[in-house]
């Protein structure tokens, strides 16, 4: 520790000996985490045009209280304090958030992005010293697995809720028939990539095999260990997919309830 302090001291920030235009995907990361940021937390806060017939965003999934049919615990509840804003969303949106947040490929692309902890590699960073996440604020990032935890649970409820968008209300007769919408199919897609995402997580991985000293003899859970060691080969391609459809499913959803676009029926 002592000798990489030393020679953090010794270099000025931003020095590099790199030619190849190395700041160009920390500063795609920003913009790309900016945007979402900037656009969850006001989707997040809107409280309104979240759902639209079997169709519920993401960001409000599962939906515990609130005005729509999917609905688990009925509307508003009467504890909210009446000084803050409500929606449904405030209320989940902080589990999945705190999965991204704590994750391990998502700390080495902000850190970079936004603290310059380091610009790159190879490019010395602002700050003189090294400190890792043996302190405060960064030792929370501990946490990570238990929020994989809660992850894996909304993993199931966008799960049901694609299955939930293949069935449609008969205008006519007022039952309930199979059927294929486009936005049937954006959060059919959205499930399975946050799927993937969560399952391939590192932690995840863990779980599953790092609590058996000879796999080979636990054939079941070998067998999930490697599909999960599959998916976790492409996690950075999982983590920034299923971010972006995320945000497309909700506003998706949004512009179908807004009725500035019609969701078209396949089947």
């Amino acid at each position: 520790m002592e000798q990489l302090n030393a020679i953090l001291e010794k270099r000025p920030y931003g020095h590099t000996s790199r030619k190849d235009l190395w700041w160009v995907p920390q500063f795609l990361t920003f913009l790309a985490l900016s945007s979402f940021i900037v656009y969850a937390t006001w989707a997040a806060f809107q409280g309104v045009h979240y759902a639209f017939g079997p169709y519920l965003s993401p960001f409000y999934s599962p939906e515990l209280f609130g005005g729509s049919e999917h609905s688990l615990f009925g509307p508003k509840p009467t504890w909210w304090p009446l000084i803050l804003p409500f929606s449904p969303a405030l209320l989940i949106l902080w589990a999945p958030g705190g999965m991204r947040v704590t994750c391990y490929y998502y700390r080495g692309a902000y850190y970079k992005a936004f603290w310059q902890d380091p610009p790159a590699c190879t490019v010395a960073e602002p700050r003189k010293s090294y400190w890792g996440e043996n302190r405060l604020p960064l030792i929370l990032q501990n946490v990570h697995r238990y929020f994989m935890y809660l992850a894996v649970i909304f993993v199931f409820f966008l799960t049901y809720d694609a299955w939930k968008a293949l069935w449609f209300t008969n205008a006519a007769t007022g039952e309930t028939e199979f059927g294929i919408g486009v936005g049937s199919l954006v959060l059919v897609v959205n499930a399975t990539l946050l799927g993937g995402y969560t399952f391939g997580c590192h932690s995840f991985r863990h779980v599953i095999g790092g609590i058996k000293n000879r796999l080979s003899k636990h054939p079941v859970q070998r067998a999930l260990y490697n599909c999960s060691s599959c998916l976790n080969r492409q996690h950075m391609r999982w983590a920034w997919f299923s971010l972006f459809w995320v945000a497309f499913s909700d506003v998706y959803v949004r512009l179908c309830s807004m009725g500035i676009i019609t969701d078209l029926r396949i089947i």
